[in-house]
């Protein structure tokens, strides 16, 4: 489905084919935008659709939210860059300011950059520097960049790595608990009430494999970091047990290692929480994040502890875009947003409501494994019950779902190492009739797609 009218081109010319965009960039739809109202994307020919992939869990304040608008606006006119290592700004002081107070604990300091990407690598350059060790251990299933070295760190598909050895070394890979997918059989993550390996009758056994990997492949001590996604994001929108995270707190403090949490596409309320981590109280030593922080411009970078921080010399970590004085300006107008309008609570609600519902569905079409997701970061997994457990990933059908939804104007995503993921992103601003709505489109679709 290809839109190329020229409605809203401001010359009245025709728009250029859309093959002038290169094909590398794989798509799940191919409309062209004209504008964004909140949870909705309206195309150039004026069809609407309801946009619950929110640009890959960027829009967490909707499209187009007048008060991000007004505040780019109103920057624009006095300044588009003021470069971090020459000059300070107003708006990148109150928003390093603001970032200090956003987690629990600390001491807290922040550094800005552009890209999830960028704050991975910063997060591991600082982690390097400040313990002095060489080795970062990332979990199977995460995605944490298209950089080399984030690429190194990646394992939730191949496309992202698979063409482009060699890699960074010095990084290792750990388990990370996929209830769903355990050895024997299937479990529900909230039995597991201190991590999975000491629960009765839990196979996901993530910190025996860790031990193994610590005397097998590599010393704790000359790890620095261990970096996880709080919920995997491309690897499947997986919600490990609430005690995975504080077990791996305490390895972590045992042998002297940092513990990065990778917030790129959990943070700024997507999950019910400001931050993910705060569902299990854990306090990392350095936090990521990107995506939710600008409602759509270009901005990411760290939250660390300012005993960390200081271990990076002047001049040892930068970037010419680093905290755009425009991109920093939508951050404060986006936390005040989530602030002033309750979208951390209205995620939460949202959220419970849209699994509630998935989950009704689950119970109607055997091809859904699983239905699992916190806050509005929320997943149907499919496969082939007929076929070996009952567990095989069926990719064929989560293609189809989602370009069954995409006919009835709904965008979703997909996910998962075999593309066997729907994930469901939703801005934080919707509201119960839109999710009302998408179920229904979902219920449909299911039923179109033969599911």
């Amino acid at each position: 489905m290809v839109d190329t009218a020229p409605a809203g081109a401001a010359s009245g010319a025709m728009l250029p084919s859309v093959d002038v965009v290169p094909a590398v960039w794989g798509r799940v739809a191919s409309i062209v935008v004209d504008r964004g109202e909140g949870s909705w994307l309206i195309t150039t020919s004026g069809e609407r659709y309801l946009d619950y992939s929110s640009g890959i869990g960027v829009a967490n304040t909707g499209h187009a939210h007048p008060r991000v608008a007004a505040a780019v606006a109103a920057q624009a006119v006095k300044l588009l860059h003021g470069q971090q290592n020459i000059v300070y700004h107003e708006p990148g002081l109150r928003l390093h300011h603001r970032l200090q107070g956003l987690l629990p604990g600390g001491p807290w300091g922040a550094f800005l950059s552009n890209s999830g990407a960028e704050a991975v690598e910063a997060a591991v350059k600082l982690a390097r520097v400040a313990t002095k060790r060489p080795v970062i251990i990332a979990f199977r299933g995460g995605f944490h960049g298209r950089t080399a070295q984030t690429m190194a760190l990646t394992s939730a598909k191949n496309i992202y790595r698979g063409d482009f050895e060699p890699l960074p070394g010095s990084v290792y890979f750990a388990d990370y608990p996929y209830c769903y997918r355990a050895p024997g059989s299937a479990h529900d993550p909230a039995a597991c009430s201190a991590g999975c390996a000491s629960c009765d009758g839990c196979t996901c056994d993530w910190e025996g494999r860790l031990e193994e990997l610590f005397h097998t492949l590599v010393y704790p001590e000359h790890v620095a970091a261990f970096i996880v996604e709080p919920v995997l994001g491309e690897g499947g929108y997986v919600v490990p047990p609430i005690g995975f995270l504080p077990r791996l707190r305490e390895i972590a403090d045992r042998h002297g290692i940092l513990l990065i949490a990778d917030e790129v596409q959990t943070g700024f309320g997507r999950t019910g929480r400001f931050f993910a981590v705060e569902h299990s109280g854990v306090e990392p030593d350095i936090l990521t994040f990107a995506k939710g922080v600008a409602s759509g411009l270009p901005l990411s970078g760290i939250i660390a502890k300012q005993e960390i921080l200081r271990h990076w010399r002047p001049s040892a970590h930068g970037g010419t875009y680093g905290g755009n004085v425009v991109a920093c300006a939508a951050a404060n107008a986006t936390i005040d947003v989530i602030t002033d309008e309750g979208l951390v609570a209205n995620a939460a609600a949202r959220g419970t409501q849209l699994l509630d519902g998935l989950r009704g569905l689950k119970a109607r079409h055997r091809s859904i494994g699983d239905a699992r997701g916190l806050g509005l970061m929320v997943a149907l997994e499919f496969v082939k019950p007929n076929e070996g457990d009952g567990r095989v990933p069926n990719t064929d059908v989560t293609k189809r779902v989602v370009a069954e939804a995409l006919e009835r104007r709904l965008i979703v995503l997909t996910a998962g190492s075999s593309v066997q993921v729907m994930r469901i992103i939703p801005p934080l601003v919707t509201t119960p009739d839109e999710v009302d709505l998408a179920l229904g489109i979902l219920a449909e679709s299911l039923e179109a797609a033969g599911a």
